[in-house]
């Protein structure tokens, strides 16, 4: 197990859930780009195939997806490392978060910070939701059944 491994896995999912706003799904592109881009610890469709299996599972995305990443590059010591990198980071901030929330509540300068952060959140999920629809509907084989995944979908 190389150290270099386990802090690369902590760099490229703290720095996309650093990045990230509006909660897990909106996160997933950032994920997808440090995992396949930047890392390369997966391929795009078996990135696309554990976002499936994920959603599948009752519980946040967030946590299952960078846990199966982190096993898959380094075994269970990447599962903790992945699952640490998304959930420390985020509770640090939270409380901190929450503390200035609370006394600037009435603040015209958070509520707009807030409203103009609402359309980012849009187009990540818009994103999310694109890239996706090219996992879930490549028909697979041939014939009537080869469309089913999309008359799903439509239904």
């Amino acid at each position: 197990m190389q150290w270099k491994t386990l802090l690369d896995l902590f760099i490229g999912f703290g720095r996309a859930t650093l990045l990230g706003f509006g909660g897990g799904p909106s996160i997933v592109p950032l994920y997808e780009h440090e995992a396949v881009e930047v890392f390369a610890w997966v391929s795009r469709e078996e990135f696309g195939t554990a976002l499936a299996m994920g959603n599948a599972l009752p519980g946040p995305i967030v946590t299952k997806l960078t846990m199966y990443i982190g096993y898959r590059v380094a075994g269970w010591p990447g599962a903790i490392v992945a699952l640490l990198a998304v959930t420390l980071s985020v509770g640090l901030i939270m409380i901190a978060l929450a503390g200035l929330m609370l006394r600037f509540k009435d603040s015209p300068v958070l509520k707009g910070m807030v409203n103009g952060i609402r359309p980012v959140v849009f187009v990540m999920l818009a994103i999310l939701a694109w890239d996706f629809a090219g996992y879930a509907f490549q028909p697979k084989g041939t014939g009537l059944l080869s469309w089913l995944p999309f008359g799903i979908a439509a239904a």
